[in-house]
């Protein structure tokens, strides 16, 4: 079955990977960009990242690390002082 890009852009990134990946057709590209995206997908399985609980405590702890703000830090010295006010 024929491919028919409607996008001019898509068209000549269709080209592009054409000329890059050696193929024949636009086509054929096309079809090995999609495959390398999709091997590339598979490949890094989702197993192996951290879990949203996981990454959240990483962040809350780094939070901690950095310790509790200053309360006598004057913001309106540092806008005035960054605006040359």
């Amino acid at each position: 079955m024929p491919l028919y890009v409607r996008d001019e852009r898509v068209n000549e990134l269709a080209e592009q990977a054409r000329r890059i990946l050696n193929a024949p057709t636009k086509t054929d590209a096309i079809r090995q960009a999609l495959q390398r995206v999709v091997e590339t997908a598979e490949a890094s399985d989702t197993s192996e990242k951290p879990s949203l609980r996981e990454r959240l405590k990483a962040i809350q702890d780094e939070v901690k690390r950095l310790g509790k703000p200053n309360p006598d830090f004057d913001d309106k010295a540092l806008l005035d002082e960054m605006w040359e006010i």
